[in-house]
């Protein structure tokens, strides 16, 4: 069976990790197929939208706990081979989502912790179950969030709270995940997936070139001052502007308004 599942329907691809038996714990071949999946959501036209989720009782439980242990896989090696493998491995999924222009839905049921966290942070919406965890635990088990998570954590809840779930490697419940802006919302454990499909069918909805347009101008905007942020949202308005989306969309909403 292959570690990551990969599907379409309804201009939405749906990215599934597929380690039940080891609570969607990274392995070097789930890595690479993860970025295999991520490549073929880019290149397909169709695909307006992506959500990622994980088979089983949980979403991800990170690092394969084992494999540290044995040194093995992605945990082998001096420092130096590490370094190179995390930069050449692990390291690319969160370089590999940031290119990705399609929105990204994470479908978040069960445990998200450590690097299983920091996947969910790298969809640009998380969609949490009411019993989901949430966990920064690397200083539990003596590492540091290595594959984008102190980058990303502090960009979604902001640096005081990236640094007291970095720092404590305490576990988050879903209500205070919700309160703190780790989780966009919250759904029944058993509905957690559909209700991440409706919001991602939604996104898939409107114009693609406007929506990805859209999703560059916020990111591109967070670490740039306001005169590179307006000349870009220029250049990308002025582009968007001459798609048949845009034409398209413009008539169906006037047609709208005068049929009221």
């Amino acid at each position: 069976m292959p570690d990551v599942l990969y599907e379409t329907r309804d201009a939405v691809a749906t990215i599934t990790l597929n380690r039940p038996d080891a609570r969607n714990a990274y392995s070097d071949e789930m890595v690479k197929e993860l970025l295999a999946a991520i490549d073929e959501a880019d290149a397909d036209d169709s695909v307006h939208s992506v959500v990622i989720t994980g088979a089983g009782p949980v979403f991800s439980a990170g690092g394969d706990l084992k494999a540290m242990r044995d040194r093995e896989g992605m945990f082998a090696g001096d420092p130096a081979e590490l370094r190179n493998q995390y930069r050449k491995g692990l390291q690319q999924l969160p370089r590999r989502f940031d290119q990705l222009e399609k929105p990204v839905v994470a479908a978040v049921h069960g445990a998200a912790i450590g690097a299983g966290l920091d996947l969910a942070l790298m969809a640009d919406l998380r969609i949490a179950s009411d019993d989901a965890k949430f966990g920064s635990t690397f200083a539990r088990v003596g590492l540091v969030p290595g594959d984008g998570g102190a980058y990303l954590l502090t960009r979604v809840i902001g640096f005081a709270r990236a640094l007291d779930l970095v720092l404590t490697a305490r576990i988050v419940e879903a209500q205070e995940a919700l309160d703190m802006g780790l989780v966009t919302s919250l759904a029944p454990s058993e509905q957690v997936v559909d209700v991440a499909h409706e919001r991602a069918e939604q996104i898939a909805s409107l114009p693609p070139k406007a929506v990805q347009a859209a999703k560059a101008c916020l990111y591109r905007s967070v670490d740039n001052d306001l005169e590179t942020a307006l000349q870009l949202t220029a250049a990308l308005q002025a582009t968007v502007q001459h798609t048949d989306d845009h034409d398209e969309a413009v008539r169906s909403m006037i047609d709208r308004l005068q049929n009221r």
